[in-house]
């Protein structure tokens, strides 16, 4: 781990209802540059986020209180959050569940145990994203499509749909390659390579497809 000593700027607000996760992922974040607010469920949150909007919001899904699938809609009705990126964090892996978590308004779903530097590639991957689309026209609502769109006729490889299936579990590249016992670069083109068939722009949005269209 390797601290570059610059400041992000940026506001994370992680929810989470088991302490000691709290306190590993705030300490991994902060020493990244980034600045942690913390609440221990979704009426707590509701609390902060009447106080303070982030830049981008990581909650566990199952909590008291307030579950995770909640908080989301509550946010995504709110005009002034609307726009905040979700990130899920859950022990529960199956397809069913991914597609629940994403229907309902998260933007990344990911799988506990997880890898602390894929999570601070997923924020920084949203980040981005919600940087982008800040600077474009906005729908009426600001709301985001509902639909990915991906044309009907994508054929993928045996190799692809292998890596896609892993992308959708929440693995990086290092960890698919490690599986398939390939090189990451390997990995890395397959995953560009499936970005330029389906016209999908990120990660996130090829494990969405996989496990929309039942690729995964």
């Amino acid at each position: 781990m390797k601290d570059n000593g610059v400041r992000t700027n940026k506001r994370l607000l992680l929810i989470d209802d088991d302490p000691n996760l709290i306190l590993l992922v705030k300490d991994y974040l902060e020493f990244r540059g980034y600045d942690v607010i913390t609440a221990e469920n979704g009426r707590e949150a509701m609390d902060v986020l009447a106080q303070n909007i982030p830049d981008m919001i990581i909650c566990d899904v199952m909590m008291p209180e307030m579950d995770g699938y909640a908080l989301v809609e509550y946010v995504r009705q709110d005009p002034r959050m609307n726009w905040v990126p979700v990130l899920f964090l859950s022990a529960k892996g199956q397809s069913n569940d991914r597609v629940k978590g994403l229907n309902t308004g998260a933007d990344v779903y990911m799988v506990k145990p997880f890898e602390p530097e894929e999570l601070v590639a997923q924020v920084e991957s949203s980040l981005r994203q919600a940087s982008r689309l800040s600077t474009r026209p906005q729908t009426p609502g600001g709301e985001p499509p509902s639909n990915l769109k991906v044309p009907a006729n994508v054929e993928l490889t045996p190799t692809e749909l292998k890596v896609v299936q892993f992308v959708a579990r929440g693995l990086a590249n290092r960890e698919i390659a490690k599986e398939l016992n390939v090189s990451q670069r390997t990995i890395e083109s397959h995953v560009s390579n499936m970005l330029g068939k389906t016209g999908l722009h990120n990660r996130t949005e090829l494990a969405r497809w996989a496990i929309e269209s039942s690729q995964a």
